[in-house]
């Protein structure tokens, strides 16, 4: 097996190793934290600027054309830099379960990710599962063109500034 990145998953890592050192001090980080939890322009700087936030996704969406190589690449860089913005759960959960499913809502909502537009809150944890994730009681009933969801949900993060949601239920 050879673990070697290739030049473009190199560059990759270097670019996003350089931007964050160079732009996201603790500093910085902590004043966004103080003042809501994130900061919306570094999360348009990695959609603009990097690009990141397609290098999972196919080209066809606006996407890098990468995979699982390329987010955990990034993963990396944003886990050395303390990243609070919300990549883990919009481009990594979300978009890969987005990704693996494919369909018109996929086609909707990638190219939104990539663009920086969309933030997702991944709702999966409930208070008597203590993290066994197959210990759902929320559940969805068709309804129309819809769900209704019954339930309750704790601990999502990103769940003050999301634009869309990913519930797990039955």
């Amino acid at each position: 097996m050879d673990f070697n990145t290739t030049d473009e998953q190199t560059m990759l890592r270097d670019t996003v190793s350089r931007y964050l050192a160079d732009t996201y001090s603790f500093d910085a980080r902590m004043k966004a934290v103080n003042a809501g939890g994130w900061n919306p322009a570094v999360w348009k700087a990695f959609a603009e600027e990097l690009g990141i936030l397609g290098a999972p996704f196919a080209e066809a969406h606006g996407g890098l054309g990468g995979g699982a190589i390329e987010n955990m690449i990034v993963m990396e860089e944003v886990g050395r830099a303390l990243v609070i913005e919300p990549y883990l759960g919009t481009v990594v959960i979300a978009g890969g379960a987005l990704k693996a499913t494919g369909g018109a809502l996929a086609d909707a909502v990638i190219p939104e990710i990539i663009a920086g537009n969309a933030i997702i809150a991944f709702a999966y944890a409930e208070p008597q599962g203590r993290y066994n994730l197959a210990d759902l009681r929320t559940t969805a009933k068709a309804d129309g063109a819809g769900y209704v969801l019954s339930g309750h949900k704790s601990v999502v993060y990103s769940a003050p500034y999301a634009t869309h949601f990913l519930v797990t239920a039955r």
